[in-house]
């Protein structure tokens, strides 16, 4: 079995419940497999479930991809761990749209047969938490809550009380958190800050491992957390498994298609099955830092530049003139590259801070991508406008945006128009192409959507080897 850890509403605690948890479980079984996943399109969150795991966490997102390839990714990566931990979404039926609970924790849930530890934010409340937690066991019987987790427990005499409260409902107490057992986590404009910026993670997960062995019913947890054995998959299922035909390089002597992938401080935002795929289908990936490299690695036929935060390390950035000269020069040549949000943002004349300092950047795209207070949120379906090296004109694909940053007036015709989840929401037009470049804010998930990095390749396969 695996348990999915839910809250009653976001802000609860999910996070920090999951870490003490997964840093607990590795603490007290170090040799076992532990692997972790989080519902929805989550970079950041993700990144210290693996800092603690070891093992790549896993996004369970069925609007990116599809209910089928969930379910399969799932039983792909539980099987072989000990023990399986899913980090929930928001609140536990808030869905996409708010009219149903599509892409809920609830509707991960269901899909997985799995059952959720419910988090219960205990502050200013105590009798009134068994109404909270009877209205959530009741609401879809199809859900199961095999207990609940109390946060922010006040007193031993607050904690009786809550106790005593949800006695008759016969709802188990899996943990109980004291108010000053919180752990702060430091974060910025779009969420926690990223692993590889903390000086101090391994303190905090130590303290983290330490609240989770101390504040937790590890008997009763223990096998709720077993892996599940893995089951038949559906033949629906089997197909979201397949991987398209591997694509090598002909002219490298059978050796893989190399894709120079930026990774550092600046870009981070990566999804763990994006990486997979790209090597199932032949590529090598070339990890170079736009920070610190002064070129691009050497014999690559494609880039790769995913999210993160360039605009935190922008003066960093613009100080490594020659790394911009080398992607400029690059791209100028043909070299196909695909770039999301902070890829995106990169590739831009300058990047304008939320100070209003402006750095200059690899200026493909002659206009500034500048900071704002308005953060743009939410799943779109994008309906390719024109081809690029990703997209034939007229598909369409689902993504999703999740940044702060606009663009000046870009006189470039626009690579997608947008629409949310309700189709009848419309959003502005969004994604540019030049050269041979794919640029978007739009975040995607390649797990349904095969076909896409499949064409990237294929373009890539075309390309002659670039050295500086």
């Amino acid at each position: 079995m695996a348990i999915i850890i839910a809250g009653e509403r976001s802000g609860v605690g999910k996070t920090t419940v999951t870490l003490a948890l997964l840093a607990a479980l590795k603490a007290r079984s170090q040799s076992d497999r532990v692997q972790s996943f989080k519902v929805g399109p989550d970079y950041i969150d993700p990144m210290f479930h693996a800092y603690i795991t070891g093992l790549p966490c896993r996004n369970l997102d069925p609007v990116l991809t599809s209910e089928d390839y969930v379910r399969s990714c799932f039983s792909k990566h539980s099987q072989n761990a000990a023990y399986s931990l899913i980090e929930g979404v928001m609140g536990l039926f808030d869905g996409a749209t708010g009219k149903d609970d599509t892409a809920s924790t609830a509707h991960i849930a269901r899909l997985l047969n799995v059952p959720v530890v419910l988090i219960l934010n205990c502050a200013s409340t105590s009798r009134s938490i068994a109404a909270i937690a009877h209205g959530y066991r009741t609401f879809d019987p199809r859900i199961q809550i095999a207990g609940v987790v109390l946060n922010r427990v006040g007193s031993d005499r607050h904690l009786e009380l809550l106790t005593q409260a949800l006695e008759p409902l016969n709802l188990p107490i899996l943990g109980v958190l004291r108010r000053q057992d919180n752990i702060a986590i430091p974060d910025r404009h779009l969420g926690l800050i990223p692993t590889a910026e903390m000086s101090d993670l391994d303190g905090i997960i130590e303290r983290l491992a330490y609240l989770g062995e101390t504040c937790f019913d590890w008997e009763k947890l223990l096998p709720l957390m077993k892996s599940p054995h893995p089951q038949p998959l559906s033949y629906g299922e089997r197909r979201a498994t397949l991987t398209p035909p591997l694509l090598r390089e002909r002219g490298l002597g059978g050796e893989g298609i190399r894709i120079a992938i930026a990774q550092d401080r600046a870009f981070s935002f990566y999804y763990a099955d994006n990486l997979d795929l790209f090597r199932e289908l032949g590529a090598e990936l070339i990890p170079w830092s736009p920070i610190s490299d002064h070129t691009l690695p050497e014999n690559i036929q494609g880039l790769y530049f995913g999210g993160g935060f360039p605009e935190v390390f922008a003066a960093e950035l613009a100080e490594n003139k020659t790394a911009r000269e080398s992607v400029h020069k690059a791209i100028i040549s043909g070299i196909p590259t695909y770039a999301e949000c902070g890829g995106l943002m990169y590739l831009c004349d300058r990047i304008v801070d939320f100070e209003d300092k402006s750095f200059p950047m690899v200026n493909i795209f002659p206009t500034a991508a500048k900071m704002g207070k308005r953060l743009t949120l939410g799943y779109r379906q994008a309906i390719a406008l024109q081809d690029s090296p990703l997209v034939n004109k007229g598909d369409r694909v689902w993504g999703h945006e999740f940044h702060r940053s606009s663009l000046e007036e870009i006189s470039d015709r626009p690579l997608y128009s947008l629409q949310g989840y309700e189709s009848h929401l419309q959003y502005p037009y969004e994604g540019w192409q030049r050269y041979q470049v794919h640029a978007s804010y739009t975040h995607l998930h390649f797990g349904a959507q095969t076909h896409l990095l499949k064409r990237f390749l294929t373009n890539c396969h075309s390309q002659y080897s670039y050295s500086q």
